[in-house]
């Protein structure tokens, strides 16, 4: 239930950041935190009480003790793509920096005019 409400809040707070924020850079830590919130959301529906993890070390284990390691593998996948994502994001951010000379959204939007 914990991971439930930690992975609600980082989503919430990331999405606050990115309807408010004026800041790109706070706009682009927006994004990673609605993509760990989602990350957090995916591993605990994945997870079932009782059950360990698919590593079969154990000859004593069956399958049937274990959880589905397709969840896990997905937000693995998505780990790596959220964080290329977020160094390109964030390599935007400093190339419109060093052309406008400011990081305030606003601003630019007024340049465009």
């Amino acid at each position: 239930m914990i991971y439930y409400v930690a992975a609600f809040s980082l989503i919430l707070i990331g999405a606050y950041a990115v309807l408010v924020k004026k800041n790109m850079i706070k706009i682009v830590l927006g994004l990673s935190l609605i993509d760990s919130g989602v990350n957090i959301l995916l591993v605990a529906l994945g997870y079932i009480n009782g059950k360990t993890a698919p590593i079969f070390s154990n000859p004593s284990l069956k399958a049937e003790g274990m959880v589905d390691p397709v969840p896990q593998a997905l937000v693995l996948t998505a780990i790596v793509i959220g964080v290329a994502v977020t160094a390109l994001a964030l390599t935007i951010v400093i190339r419109l920096h060093d052309h406008h000379k400011t990081l305030d959204i606003s601003k630019i939007r007024e340049l465009k005019w």
